[in-house]
């Protein structure tokens, strides 16, 4: 017997697609710092625009212009970017298990899995809010982020540091926000504090994206001891 998740209340869902278009514009504006440090890289103009489309994560489209503006080969770049989009794979592990998609919607998820469309999505409680949020984030980082690349490859220096306009900082507190609510039990705010802390520290001696890489690790070793403590004792002796 199949079952079927309950409608979601119309006000809820407008909760969740708030929640969705926030994160989605505040990180698709920041696309504008791609674009413009990419062509500032030696990047073309067409380029940019295919990575922005094709590879689409920020982490490692930020870490394949950094090397490629320090000097390094297209090997180097590639390897790098690679290494920080894994963790995409990991979040479409579980993301399969809330979409149920097949054939050409199954390539289109696998495309808008990123940090900020897991984020929104694993935030909500309900089944179809997940799917909700999923999608409504996801195309809209994907259209704010390639259009403010557009942008930024081609104004260039003449947008000044994105940095001054606080577009750096935008997607991060929509996060913050996301997650907040969550942490409404002892242990999931020791891990975030503790995650936290080995981020900050990774910050000045790892390159861009690896920080978060190992913030990861402390959530996924946290998860992998909780699941120990949980799993019922056996051979235990019998009376």
């Amino acid at each position: 017997m199949t079952c079927v998740a309950p409608p979601l209340p119309a006000g809820r869902r407008r909760e969740v697609v708030r929640q969705g278009l926030s994160v989605g514009l505040a990180t698709g504006l920041y696309g504008v710092s791609f674009g413009a440090l990419s062509v500032a890289a030696g990047v073309g103009f067409w380029s940019t625009i295919a990575l922005s489309a094709l590879m689409f994560t920020g982490g490692s489209q930020f870490a394949f212009v950094g090397v490629v503006a320090a000097g390094g080969g297209p090997f180097a770049a590639v390897a790098t970017s690679t290494l920080l989009g894994v963790r995409n794979a990991v979040y479409g592990m579980q993301v399969a298990r809330w979409l149920h998609v097949r054939g050409p919607r199954r390539v289109v998820a696998a495309h808008l899995t990123i940090d900020e469309s897991f984020a929104v999505g694993s935030a909500q409680a309900e089944p179809v809010a997940r799917r909700i949020g999923f999608w409504v984030t996801g195309v809209t980082v994907f259209a704010g982020w390639n259009l403010m690349t557009a942008v930024g490859a081609l104004a260039g220096d003449r947008l000044g540091d994105p940095r001054r306009y606080g577009l750096d900082a935008m997607a991060a507190a929509a996060f913050l926000a996301l997650l907040w609510p969550r942490l409404t039990a002892r242990e999931p705010r020791v891990v975030a504090v503790f995650a936290a802390a080995v981020a900050l520290v990774c910050v000045p001696v790892l390159p861009a994206g690896l920080p978060v890489l190992a913030a990861g690790v402390v959530a996924l070793a946290s998860a992998v001891l909780q699941r120990r403590r949980e799993r019922p004792t056996t051979g235990e002796a019998r009376p």
